[in-house]
């Protein structure tokens, strides 16, 4: 029984009103407007669009080309424009408002569930859960990104859930008193999270098949392969019901098939375009091919064309796509300023990643001793790292990966801590020993 709850709770709030407060500053500093040509303009119009009754299109021809005025779109996410709708219907068109309330349901959020990801690590570690709490909280580009309009906060939420979730499952098969209810509603849980994610980025999808084979294999060799068959039935059903609806409007919209949204194709095609050479550009688009026979008529086939396309320039060329996704490690893990981001960027780059990459990399070797603790997280970091270096990396689509790895920059931090020569009376549970509680035999 922990009987310093009262304090801890008292620590847990000053961490999150401390997280809402610096979201808030930057939402203010960022004001009630959006650059043009940005992804935060996309939303914010077709947020507008829909709580005026449209529905998801814009009034004139949008990015990246094959989105005509007055059309349905499928291109971005659906439940963050809903989240936007929502705003502009009730208080007007607003961005700053939108911000806001960004800011707060993310500075909330946000901590508590790298709180609760931190307690299914380390059972029992009340002030190391409180530190990776805290570091999510003044993380710069957290601070950024939870005052944009834009999908990566409330994605990295559903994410760090998601894991959690799965933590949970894989706790489970370890339980032989675990009960059906108990399995049914971590399974539905983990659906759930997913399922959110899927909505807001559908980037998780990949990640998601992969963690279901994981899932089921750690059951396996646990003799808990009936109990993972029931669970991940039911995870993928909650997470189907989650995007069934969206596949079902995409059909009666285009009378095609189209999984969620129209963005993949895309993605692929432009990021592998020769236009790059072996030198990926992040912020250059590759225009739309003009040799299409037959020329696509909607969303949903133009996304299947140009990933055709995208997969024939690496086909055709396999050498120079090497060189381009080795080119990709460079934006991906960028951690200095430059000329061609804005200042704030550069700021939050700088005082995000920049800083915290030494203990993230100490924090990753002192975990090594203890590798079945923390194989599903390592695991996530690698694939979600891979899957956009060999596609499309920018650094914002690395943001879930740094969520993960502030847990093993908190664990170096307290070792660190550990080893100064002046030791305070504070020194405790931070670097105490843990109970072995590998995850998988």
């Amino acid at each position: 029984m922990n009987n310093n709850r009262p304090l801890t709770t008292t620590i847990l709030i000053v961490i999150i009103l401390t997280a809402v407060l610096l979201r808030l500053a930057t939402a203010f500093y960022l004001g009630d407007s959006t650059a043009p040509g940005k992804d935060e303009t996309s939303y914010s119009e077709l947020g507008a669009r829909l709580s005026e009754g449209y529905g998801y299109s814009f009034g004139r021809p949008w990015y990246p080309g094959f989105v005509p005025a007055n059309t349905p779109t499928a291109h971005w996410s659906f439940l963050y424009t809903g989240f936007v709708a929502g705003v502009y219907a009730l208080f007007g068109r607003h961005p700053l408002l939108v911000r806001l309330l960004s800011a707060v349901i993310s500075g909330i959020l946000l901590p508590l569930m790298l709180y609760r990801l931190s307690h299914r690590v380390w059972p029992g570690r009340e002030k190391l859960a409180l530190l990776t709490a805290a570091l999510g909280a003044i993380y710069a580009y957290f601070i950024l990104f939870g005052a944009m309009i834009q999908t990566e906060a409330f994605f990295i939420i559903a994410v760090l859930w998601s894991l959690e979730r799965s933590l949970a499952l894989l706790d489970l098969y370890r339980t032989p008193t675990a009960t059906v209810t108990t399995y049914l509603w971590t399974a539905v849980t983990l659906g759930i999270s997913l399922g959110l994610a899927a909505l807001l980025r559908q980037s998780i999808l990949p990640w998601a098949v992969v963690l279901f084979a994981l899932l089921l294999v750690a059951g396996w060799k646990q003799q808990q392969l009936q109990a993972a068959l029931s669970s991940l039935f039911a995870a993928g059903l909650t997470l189907l019901a989650f995007i069934l609806p969206f596949t079902i409007r995409n059909y009666q919209v285009y009378g095609d098939f189209l999984l969620l949204n129209s963005n993949a194709g895309y993605a692929m095609y432009s990021a592998q375009h020769p236009l790059h050479g072996t030198s990926f550009q992040a912020f250059t688009p590759a225009p739309l091919p003009d040799d299409l026979d037959p020329l696509p008529q909607n969303e949903a086939q133009w996304d299947r064309a140009l990933m055709a396309r995208g997969l024939q320039f690496v086909t055709e060329d396999p050498g120079r796509y090497a060189m381009l996704s080795l080119s990709r490690i460079v934006d991906y893990f960028m951690f200095w300023p430059a000329r061609e981001t804005s200042l704030v960027n550069n700021i939050g780059r700088v005082l995000s990643f920049a800083i915290f990459l030494p203990f993230m990399l100490y924090g990753l070797w002192l975990s090594l001793s203890e590798w079945r603790r923390y194989w599903l997280l390592y695991a996530f970091i690698a694939f979600y790292s891979l899957i956009h270096i060999l596609t499309w990396a920018m650094i914002r689509y690395r943001l879930p990966v740094d969520a993960v790895l502030l847990l093993f920059a908190a664990l170096a931090i307290a070792d660190l801590y550990h080893r100064l020569p002046v030791r305070w009376q504070l020194q405790s549970s931070l670097t105490q020993p843990v109970e072995q509680r590998p995850l998988v035999d």
